[in-house]
């Protein structure tokens, strides 16, 4: 006969049970000091609590520090450099518009689409029309040029819609819709709008190097309360050892005590012999 195996119900420990299990045991030595006054056991427990806060706030200035560290050395040089690139590639850009611009007395710039220059803004709009209803692929195609810039054609499978990269020294893109003359000046727009880009790179280029500055001068900071956590930590040492002399002293003393209550017995022993 198979005998079911016992079912043993484990009950979960409590949030409190958990937090219980992380406060600090008194040792004999300091129950019994608590029992009768002893003052260094509340001291101790004051300290405990001190030091240990104290060590959590190191931590934190160390942990702030080490960040600050890889910012000085890593990330704020990144991102000035990204910056002094997009800086550098708009002032190209910008001369490479200045001097690819020429508008007819409509305003608009011949446009190359797919071999073709049109001078006509409504013929250039409806042909990136057509070469977007004859793209069998989304990956990105040559389209033609626009005022300096050639120009990319892809469609973004994500937000389903088509798209007109324009490249110089650097990239802009645009998304297209159906409007013949809309699609255009979202083009212009993109290229007029690069001495704006430009400027707001200017200004995070001087933000980033201002954060660079502050980080050198933070690192160098010690931890403020370094003298404090310092003297309590070895005042909290000497409490240790003077209560552990306590525990000593007390395990000597019941030692002793236990071998008092053992004499009668072997002193019955002798005498029953």
């Amino acid at each position: 006969t198979l005998v079911p195996a016992p079912i043993f119900c484990v009950e979960p420990i409590s949030t409190r049970s958990c937090e219980d299990i992380d406060e600090t045991a008194l040792s004999y030595a300091e129950i019994k000091a608590l029992c009768t006054g002893n003052p260094h056991i509340k001291e101790k427990m004051d300290l405990d609590i001190d030091v240990q806060r104290l060590r959590l706030l190191k931590a934190n200035h160390l942990s702030q520090r080490y960040a600050l560290e890889d910012q000085i050395i890593k990330t704020l040089p990144q991102e000035i450099a990204r910056y002094e690139q997009y800086i550098e590639g708009y002032t190209s850009d910008m001369d490479r518009l200045k001097e690819d611009t020429h508008p007819n007395e409509d305003g608009f710039s011949p446009m190359e689409v797919e071999g073709t220059v049109y001078t006509d803004k409504k013929a250039a709009g409806s042909a990136i029309l057509a070469a977007c209803k004859a793209m069998t692929s989304p990956d990105p195609v040559p389209l033609g040029q626009y005022r300096g810039f050639t120009m990319d054609l892809s469609f973004d499978s994500f937000k389903r819609e088509f798209q007109i990269t324009l490249k110089g020294t650097t990239h802009l893109t645009a998304p297209i819709g159906s409007d013949i003359f809309g699609n255009i000046l979202r083009l212009d727009h993109l290229l007029d709008g690069m001495e704006d880009r430009m400027r707001a790179c200017k200004e995070q280029l001087e933000n980033t190097k201002l954060q660079l500055e502050n980080a050198k001068l933070e690192v160098d900071k010690p931890f403020p309360h370094e003298d404090e956590l310092k003297t309590k930590s070895a005042r909290l040492a000497e409490l240790n050892t003077l209560l552990d002399m306590d525990k000593r002293d007390n395990e000597l003393v019941d030692g002793e005590r236990s071998d008092d209550a053992e004499e009668p017995d072997r002193s019955n022993s002798r005498d029953a012999r």
